[in-house]
């Protein structure tokens, strides 16, 4: 259990139902964005996110935007539904080693509260054995943005995507081999107290598409293997945590939280990307905002009402984790 402030605690009330379970909309896609659209005009980028926004947060507890293209998307969201907002640069420079983590330059905690975000959300990329100087940079510069938070008194989400240093595939048999390591003890790292994390939004421990009964090609887990992992990773910190999507399709993830919740795993919530509105994008691009809306009230819709029907009979209350100081 963690110690959070009142405020702190109200603002993850803002961010979840009233059961204290997160299922939150996240479309602070950036790059990968403007290349889903195909396009570089960056007021189609920001009509985007007011679509996604204005039709869908009616059926979320909570979005994730960005202060460069979201923030006039924050202002379309529902009445009801909190504002996350992303504070680190998106992508990462390739030319220099260890993926590291880059703040917008322009913005500050206290700037994005001003702007009315409930919460500040960081994306840290990480490889537990990657070398120990570079994963000292990361470790200061997290400890940095989770002291900002609390003299903010903001709820910290930290964002943990790992990576293997040595092998650059994440999606072949190979890391997935070694990814229930990497991801749990990513997060028995940063759910030490110097990071202030008050959230963790992380994978989850294995990749789907090679456990036993989920595949169709070679498997690396049995289905026993595959929930201890679940297990473990949920054993493996006692700060509430989140599920990220991973672009993987809704279809899937809907699974994937249902194999989680058999695990035994006392996730709270997911932070819900892709697989909630990918397939619009192809749409807005090629026949504009109307047909885009059009889909966004259809299949988007239906792509949350049916996670959140598996999500509230999976997850667990944050509050569970939480004593208030």
């Amino acid at each position: 259990m963690i110690t959070i402030s009142q405020k702190k605690y109200e603002a993850l009330k803002r961010l979840s139902n009233e059961d204290g379970i997160i299922g939150a909309l996240a479309i602070d896609q950036r790059g990968s964005l403007k290349k889903m659209i195909a396009s570089e005009d960056e007021n189609a980028i920001v009509n985007f996110k007011e679509v996604v926004s204005e039709e869908l947060t009616p059926y979320s507890t909570s979005i994730l935007l960005d202060p460069e293209y979201g923030l006039p998307a924050s202002r379309k969201r529902d009445k009801d539904a909190g504002l996350l907002v992303a504070y680190e640069k998106t992508g990462y420079d390739a030319t220099e080693p260890g993926r590291l983590p880059d703040l917008l330059e322009e913005w500050s905690v206290q700037r994005l509260k001003e702007q009315g975000a409930d919460a500040v959300k960081f994306l840290l990329y990480y490889d537990v054995d990657e070398d120990d100087k570079i994963n000292e940079f990361k470790h200061v510069y997290m400890e940095r943005v989770g002291s900002e938070c609390l003299a903010e008194d903001i709820p910290f989400f930290l964002e943990i995507v790992t990576y293997d240093a040595k092998n650059d595939d994440v999606k072949g048999k190979d890391y997935a081999k070694v990814k229930p390591s990497k991801v749990i003890k990513a997060m028995k790292e940063f759910s030490k107290p110097q990071y202030h994390v008050d959230v963790l939004k992380v994978e989850v421990p294995v990749n789907m598409n090679f456990v036993e009964g989920f595949s169709s090609d070679e498997v690396v887990y049995t289905r026993e293997e595959a929930l201890q992992y679940f297990k473990e990773q949920s054993e493996a910190t006692d700060v509430p945590f989140i599920f990220l999507s991973a672009g993987v399709s809704a279809k899937l993830f809907q699974e994937t939280i249902v194999f989680a919740k058999e695990a035994g795993s006392t996730f709270n919530g997911v932070l819900c990307g892709r697989a909630t509105w990918k397939n619009g994008v192809s749409v807005f691009a090629e026949e504009g905002e109307a047909a885009c809306r059009d889909w966004m009230r259809s299949e988007g819709r239906n792509n949350i009402e049916d996670l959140n029907k598996v999500l509230y009979e999976s997850a667990s209350s944050w509050k569970d984790k939480v004593a208030v100081k």
